[in-house]
C-alpha cells in the first residue's frame, strides 16, 4: 500500500468519523490544534526529567489530534487559510518542543552525542518543512522523500519509549531521523528543481 492509499484509508475510518464525533461537542478545529501543542509541551517536560516513555506516549497522543483539526474543519465549513496556517506553525513548533526536551535530556547527561543528534534531527527537521512551504511557495507541490513528518513522529515515539529502557535505541533512531531528513531535502531540492526546469 503507498502512502496516499494508506492516508485515504486513515481518512475513511478514523478521522472523517472522529472528527464527527468531536463537531457534535462543540469542538473547534483551533481548538483541537492547540491541545496537540499543550500535549508537546507536556511531553518535552516529561522527556527533559528522564521519563522518556512516558513522554513518546504524550508526543503519540499529541500526534494523533493532527489527524483531525482538518478533517473537523472541513466537515464544519471552519476551514479557512490562516487555520490551515495555524496547524502548520503548531506542527512545527510541537516537533521543536520535544526535540527540546530532549536536547535538554542530554545536555543534563553530558552525553554530547546525544545533544548532537538532537540538533541534526531538528536541523533536518526544519529543513524538510522548508523546502516544502519554498517550493509551493514557488507553484511546486512538494510532498515527495521518505521522511515527511508522519514518519519522523512514529520514530521519535518508538525511539522514546524503547529508549528508555535501551538508551541507545534512542540514539539510533535520532541518528536515523537526522540522516532521513537531510535525504528527504536532498529529494526535495531535486524534485523542486527538476519542476521549475520543466516549467521552463
Amino acid at each position: 500500500m503507498n502512502r496516499a492509499a494508506a492516508r485515504e484509508m486513515i481518512s475513511a475510518y478514523v478521522e472523517r468519523p472522529v472528527a464527527g464525533v468531536l463537531a457534535k461537542m462543540g469542538v473547534s478545529p483551533n481548538m483541537v490544534t492547540m491541545a496537540g501543542l499543550v500535549g508537546a509541551g507536556i511531553s518535552a517536560w516529561l522527556i527533559s526529567e528522564g521519563m522518556l516513555w512516558a513522554g513518546g506516549i504524550v508526543m503519540l497522543i499529541a500526534g494523533v489530534l493532527d489527524l483531525f483539526d482538518g478533517s473537523l474543519a472541513r466537515s464544519t465549513g471552519q476551514d479557512s487559510a490562516f487555520g490551515a496556517l495555524l496547524d502548520s506553525v503548531v506542527d512545527r513548533v510541537s516537533e521543536i518542543v520535544v526535540l527540546l526536551g530532549l536536547l535538554i535530556f542530554y545536555a543534563r547527561a553530558d552525553s554530547l552525542g546525544g545533544t548532537v543528534l538532537v540538533y541534526l534531527a531538528v536541523g533536518g527537521s526544519v529543513m524538510v518543512s522548508y523546502l516544502r512551504a519554498r517550493s509551493e511557495g514557488l507553484g511546486i507541490d512538494c510532498k515527495v522523500g521518505i521522511m515527511t513528518r508522519p514518519e519522523r513522529v512514529a520514530a521519535l515515539g518508538f525511539g522514546l519509549i524503547v529508549g528508555h529502557w535501551v538508551p541507545v535505541v534512542m540514539l539510533i533512531v535520532l541518528g536515523v531521523i537526522a540522516g532521513l531528513t537531510i535525504l528527504t531535502t536532498a529529494q526535495r531540492l531535486f524534485h523542486t528543481g527538476r519542476s521549475l526546469n520543466a516549467g521552463d
